[in-house]
């Protein structure tokens, strides 16, 4: 594989691991006094179903880059709007509404157009070697 290819063969997988990560760090609000250890620990696995899901669809991605580039295009734009609106009723904020979706959303949407750039990327390399 020449050098390029190889940056968008690994660039979104990486972003990938970052995001789910992130949106793992949220599962440790679990971890709350006055709970049981096996509650908290329950309460902890429950909150990691998310994360589970996609790192599931990091799987597929991996194998299958154009599905899952548009697997994770649709969670993102499919989820957007139900994160806003549950946000802005917490906090009523348009902005700070709109910042939750850029940091939770945004990334895999991103992550979703950068598998289809690598296949397409990879599918182009072949075409030329032919």
């Amino acid at each position: 594989m020449k050098k390029s290819i190889e940056v968008y063969h690994w660039i979104p997988r990486i972003l990938c691991i970052l995001a789910i990560l992130f949106v793992s760090m949220f599962a440790l609000d679990a971890f709350a006094p006055g709970l049981t250890f096996g509650q908290q620990i329950l309460d902890f696995l429950m909150h990691l179903i998310p994360s589970f899901v996609l790192i599931a669809l990091l799987v597929v991605a991996w194998k299958w880059e154009y599905m899952g580039g548009i697997i994770f295009i649709i969670i993102g734009v499919v989820l957007s709007p139900p994160i806003f609106i549950k946000n802005y009723h917490m906090n009523n904020s348009i902005l700070m509404s709109l910042l939750v979706i850029l940091m939770i959303t945004v990334p895999f949407i991103i992550v979703g157009i950068l598998f289809l750039v690598s296949h397409k990327k990879k599918k182009n390399e072949l075409s030329i070697t032919r």
